[in-house]
């Protein structure tokens, strides 16, 4: 295969709430730290381990704007983009280095509120939002509640 893939999918909470950053000419970005955790029994201990991995996810414009006004620390999201590596100098004259996750697609799966609550069925069906192509201009979020009964965010 010749073709090259660059794709991530995240389901994970809220690390903080979503920093927004405007530029001139009205574009904005917005960014927020997503936990995915991995849990194991260690066969020698007998004990329940649990890792938790933090992502940088970084969301452009319209989907900026939606992520700020209803997600907030401790909420569940299913994230989809491509990961970016980026660096700059630090104020110590340091090069530092990151990798973070731009966004193309994300759904909201429950709130802080709905979590605590043992997740119970709110008849409430979550937020799709799809980045639109470069090219073309911001599309409102799409509303997929008729084809999802389930949990699953694909």
């Amino acid at each position: 295969m010749s073709g090259t893939l660059n794709k991530v999918m995240l389901i994970g909470h809220l690390g903080d709430e979503v920093k927004m950053h405007y530029f001139e000419g009205g574009n904005c970005i917005g960014r927020f730290p997503l936990a995915t955790n991995e849990t194991y029994t260690n066969r020698q201990t007998g004990e329940r381990v649990t890792n938790t991995d933090w992502h940088n996810i970084v969301v452009r414009n319209k989907a900026a704007e939606i992520c700020e006004k209803y997600l907030s620390k401790g909420d569940k999201v299913y994230v989809e983009g491509r990961l970016k590596n980026r660096q700059w100098q630090g104020e110590d004259g340091n090069m530092r280095y990151t990798t973070e996750v731009h966004v193309q697609d994300f759904t909201f799966l429950t709130t802080k509120k709905e979590s605590m609550a043992n997740a119970q069925s709110s008849g409430s069906s979550p937020a799709n939002y799809q980045e639109p192509p470069k090219a073309e201009s911001p599309a409102a979020p799409t509303d997929n509640s008729e084809e999802e009964d389930d949990d699953l965010p694909f």
